[in-house]
């Protein structure tokens, strides 16, 4: 029932669409949408077109062919008769490797090269500039070839390790070989295995699982929940009674003395490197190649994120040092507590692009020698079966997909550090 006080009822017409502010941007958004759907389309469907023309359909048979190539650093069984499926996969886990090893040494050497930029000692300041500035200005892929001339040229080779008096030693107690061939670390090995469980059977895909890794993965979660515990019980009694209870001894038992009694239950101990013959056996190898990328990348990350780091303690008010300082609080304290924790908030958006940066950056691998993603499926696979369109979009799917995979946990931790408002 209306009244005569009631405005008319508004009928939906189609010249609303453009006319009325309500739907306008929604209408030139689907048709936007629309047209670039359809621009897509047509591409797609023209070079498909192409292709057949040219007798190379677009198809994925290729993936199941035995690849014929080896892979000399890697994290799963692997040889030259499996498919070239199983060469992208073990492609795609090298450059994972790379990018979480680099983001990780990044992140550390930047934090602290940024700060010690500060440093109110002369020749400290000025060294961490010189390092910045001549990281910065260099392309990378100079780097990572000089790193990989400079462990190829200077470090000695496994012959000289051999004979009654060598001109090359091992180090740390006779477990380490660094050489010119890579660098030979102990590897761990467990007498009372749990065993492994196997995934999807002889397929490209198969992979083993160690359930040793497993029971460390959880015993260790569970150290650091029961730690988590521990912490937020002294908290509350710090805030109930003004005195905090000592508990770093109760926090270091739940770190070691479970993951102590785990490895003794599984009779863990070290494989250690052996020469023989003209090269060095046992242990686990980490080649020269992976070294290489690894350090060029994260001294070349570095210099950015200390950069980023500098910015983000500057962007701090002093005021907040001096007020720390006033509590007679020490320097490396202040920062540690009081300026870092704030600088976050700034450091962590632009830190997100660096660490999608070093991930990209390292498919420059292939000029060392080191197999990732784009060696293995944008390099031999692509040259071997001819499939360039086929390759370079799976490649380019692995990439993006990456890289919204850092962006979105970076994101997810900014969001956590953001500050709050009311």
């Amino acid at each position: 029932m209306t009244t005569l006080t009631d405005p008319p009822k508004e009928h939906f017409r189609l010249s609303m669409l453009l006319y009325d502010t309500r739907y306008r941007s929604a209408t030139i958004q689907v048709i936007a949408l629309m047209g670039f759907m359809l621009l897509a389309a047509w591409l797609l469907s023209n070079t498909i077109q192409n292709l057949e023309a040219l007798g190379k359909p677009v198809e994925f048979g290729f993936f199941s062919e035995p690849a014929s190539y080896d892979i000399n650093q890697r994290l799963l069984e692997y040889d030259s008769r499996d498919s070239h499926l199983r060469a992208a996969l073990i492609g795609l886990l090298n450059t994972l490797v790379v990018a979480v090893l680099g983001c990780i040494t990044a992140t550390i050497i930047g934090v602290l090269v940024g700060v010690l930029r500060l440093s109110s000692n002369w020749l400290v300041s000025k060294i961490m500039t010189v390092y910045v500035e001549m990281f910065r200005n260099v392309p990378v892929l100079l780097w990572i070839v000089f790193a990989m001339a400079i462990l190829i040229e200077s470090l000695p080779a496994p012959r000289a390790f051999r004979g009654e008096t060598p001109t090359a030693t091992m180090d740390l107690f006779n477990t380490v070989a660094v050489t010119n061939r890579g660098v030979y670390i102990p590897e761990a090995l467990f007498s009372r295995s749990l065993g492994d469980i196997h995934f999807f059977g002889e397929s490209a895909l198969r992979f083993d699982l160690s359930l040793d890794l497993i029971a460390i993965i959880v015993v260790l979660a569970g150290s650091i929940f029961a730690m988590r515990k521990v912490s937020a019980w002294a908290n509350q009694t710090q805030e109930q009674t003004g005195d905090r209870p000592k508990i770093w001894h109760i926090l270091l038992g739940l770190l070691f003395v479970p993951m102590l009694i785990l490895l003794a239950a599984l009779g863990f101990h070290l494989g250690y490197p052996e020469l023989k013959g003209f090269n060095f056996t046992g242990g686990t190898h980490m080649r020269n190649s992976l070294i290489a990328l690894w350090l060029a990348l994260s001294l070349y990350t570095a210099a950015f994120i200390a950069e980023i780091v500098r910015g983000g303690i500057l962007a701090i008010s002093h005021g907040q040092t001096e007020a720390a300082a006033a509590l007679g609080l020490r320097q490396g304290r202040i920062m540690r507590l009081v300026i870092l924790p704030q600088a976050l908030r700034v450091i962590i958006p632009p830190m997100i692009s660096n660490y999608l940066n070093l991930t990209k950056n390292s498919s420059l691998a292939i000029a060392v020698g080191y197999m990732d993603i784009t060696g293995t499926l944008g390099g031999i696979t692509m040259n071997q079966t001819g499939r360039e369109l086929e390759c370079v979009l799976l490649l380019m799917l692995v990439y993006l997909a990456i890289s919204l995979s850092i962006s979105s946990v970076m994101n997810w931790y900014n969001n956590r550090v953001k500050l709050v408002e009311r």
